[in-house]
Formats: C-alpha cells, structure tokens, sequence
C-alpha cells in the first residue's frame, strides 16, 4: 500500500467534525470539491467507505469512527510537535501573534505595542482584537497557507478566571465606576451611591443577551428594575452613547483618559474589578519573540494600571 497521505486524513477529519462537505470546506478554507476528492482517495486507498453519505449529512462508518479517533490524536500530536519546535526559535524575528479585548487594544495597548514595534523591528505582531480568549494550542484553517496557522501566541484578558494550562503574569487590577456626561442636565455630577443611581438615573447598559462580562452578570442583577434608555454591546458604544447625556452607564477607569467630558458618579464598584493577565503555552514561553514580548509590553502595561 502506498504511504498514506496526512492531509487526506486532516480532511476527513474535517468532515468528521461538520458533518458535510460544505461544512468541511469551510473548516479548511477549500471548496468542496477539494473535499470530495481528498476523501475519495483515502476510501479508495483504503479500500474501506468512512462515511455514509445521508440526507441528514456524512455519518461515519464503523471504519470511519475508528479512522476518525486516530486523526484526532494525529492533530494533537502536530499541533504538540509545532508548540515545541516554536519553543526553541530564539530569533528575535517572524510574526508574533496576540489576541485581546477590543476595549484593550483601543484604550491599554496601542503605545506599549508601537514601542515594542520600534525596539524589536524584526516582530511583526498582529493583533486580533476578541472579546474571548482562544485556545492557544488550537490551529484553524489558512486557505492562503493551504494548511492551519495558530489562532494566538500570547493573550492579554480581563478575567478573574483562567485556563490552568496557561503560564504567564498578572499585570494588575482594572476598576469600574458609573459615569455621566459632565454638566448634562438631570444627570448626576457628583459620587452617588450607586443603588441611588439605580433607583434616579436613567441608564445605558449592554445587550440584554450578553453574558461573556462581569458587566454582563452585574449589570443584569442590578438594573432590573431600572430605567433603561439604550442597550449596547460594547464599552466603546457606551462611552459614545454616554456622550450624548442620555444616561448613566459603567465603564473601567482606564478610559477616563480619553473621555475627559464625563465624569465618574459612583466610587469604584469591588464586584467589577478584575485581574489583567498576559498568557501565553508552555511550550511557548521560552519563543525569542514571545518572551520579549511577555516582559516588554507587560512590563509597561504594569506601569500604566498602576496609574487608573
């Protein structure tokens, strides 16, 4: 039998995962006839169908399932192997990638990154900017590689939860205070308790769905019962809709700086800070670009936490 091919699995491992050809295509950034003909010459390599094609979409057969188990643990072991090799570069090169909040790219990130641009010319670092934290070790498909790219080297998050798999450092501690638009009528101007803010004050708040923020749980809990004018889904939204002195609203400290027409009405609310952490794998931490990156950025994001 001639030498099987590992990219004839990784597409029936991707049909395994969706279901269908369609859905398949789009995991791997190919159209499906690509699909189709990986899939048709493994079973012919094989000698052996992997799936049973049905209305309700590609169910794996016996030898599917069988197949299927065994490409999984392929894909982890490539995905191991790659988080190794990246491990050792000690070159102060290549492309460094970082997922984060839009809330902190906007407001935290920009100077820190453009002087770590400037000190390392050799990074390229790209930013994608999530309100999730994405599984550093996983890959997704790259249809102008042909192959799969990792989604993130190095994560920065608001949370006060994260994966214990990850390694890294906590930066500090953000806050949380409701704001008004500075001399707004009918609008607070001074500290207030905030359960009389609840009670007086109309307010801006985040979509009745959200659920991904501590804002999320708080907010819901404690704005029941209170008057809402505006709904958005992010801060950047409410601190524009605040703005226009239509409400009160929440925001963290650290976007004061850059919104010098409101003012905070309420003292900082404990339940809403939370830990700023930077992650990063294992296998990674010790990556030229990674480690340069942990302890630059990091150490100027600590300086400018301490300052909100």
């Amino acid at each position: 039998m001639p030498e099987l091919d590992w990219d004839h699995f990784r597409h029936a491992l991707a049909i395994g995962t969706a279901g269908s050809l369609a859905g398949a295509a789009r995991l791997l950034g190919v159209n499906h006839t690509t699909v189709l003909r990986r899939l048709d010459a493994l079973e012919a390599q094989l000698g052996t169908r992997l799936f049973d094609r049905q209305r309700q979409g590609y169910q794996p057969t016996e030898a599917g399932l069988a197949l299927l188990e065994q490409a999984r643990h392929m894909a982890s072991r490539a995905d191991e192997i790659e988080r190794q090799v990246l491990g050792q570069d000690r070159q102060l090169t290549g492309v460094l990638r970082v997922t984060t909040a839009f809330v902190v790219m906007d407001h935290l990130l920009p100077q820190p990154l453009a002087d770590f641009a400037r000190a390392y010319p050799g990074i390229e670092t790209e930013v994608m900017e999530n309100a999730f934290l994405v599984d550093l070790a996983s890959r997704h498909a790259d249809s102008d590689q042909g192959w799969t790219r990792r989604e993130a080297d190095v994560a920065l998050r608001l949370s006060v939860h994260v994966a214990e798999h990850l390694v890294g450092r906590q930066l500090g501690i953000t806050h949380s205070r409701v704001y008004a638009l500075r001399g707004a009528p009918g609008l607070p101007q001074t500290v207030t308790p905030v359960d009389v803010l609840v009670r007086d004050a109309p307010w801006v708040a985040f979509e009745r769905d959200g659920h991904s923020r501590v804002h999320d749980h708080w907010l819901r809990r404690h704005l029941a019962h209170a008057q809402v004018r505006v709904r958005v889904d992010i801060f950047n939204a409410k601190a524009a809709m605040l703005r226009t002195g239509i409400g009160v609203g929440v925001l963290p400290t650290f976007m004061e700086a850059r919104h010098p027409e409101l003012v905070a009405v309420s003292e900082a609310i404990p339940e809403l800070s939370q830990p700023v952490w930077m992650l990063t794998h294992p296998d990674l931490r010790h990556t030229a670009r990674v480690r340069a990156f942990m302890q630059f950025v990091g150490d100027a994001l600590v300086d400018r936490l301490h300052q909100v």
